[in-house]
């Protein structure tokens, strides 16, 4: 374990917040190397991958940095416009 996680790891005990929060971006994260390695895997920039999935470029950038919490309908209409579908699982952690 890194120190970066030794330390999200203890934190997260002390402080219920930080936790959510960290649990929030990991997802974040998560989502955007799905969508980035999809558009890669389609051979087409985030400023063509937009115009296929009909949002900003703005808006893949925002996913695919990690900044935006995408919602499952903006997950959806992605999937749909790749010919894509959307697998959502609960996990035990």
């Amino acid at each position: 374990m890194s120190k970066i996680d030794e330390y999200a790891c203890e934190r997260s005990m002390r402080d219920s917040e930080f936790a959510k929060e960290a649990v929030q971006d990991n997802m974040n994260l998560e989502v955007a190397v799905q969508v980035r390695d999809l558009r890669n895997s389609l051979g087409l920039s985030q400023r063509e991958f937009a115009k296929l999935v009909g949002k900003p470029q703005s808006t893949i950038a925002r996913i695919e940095s990690g900044s935006m919490n995408a919602s499952t309908k903006l997950l959806s209409e992605i999937a749909q416009a790749t010919n894509q579908k959307v697998k959502i699982e609960f996990m035990s952690i």
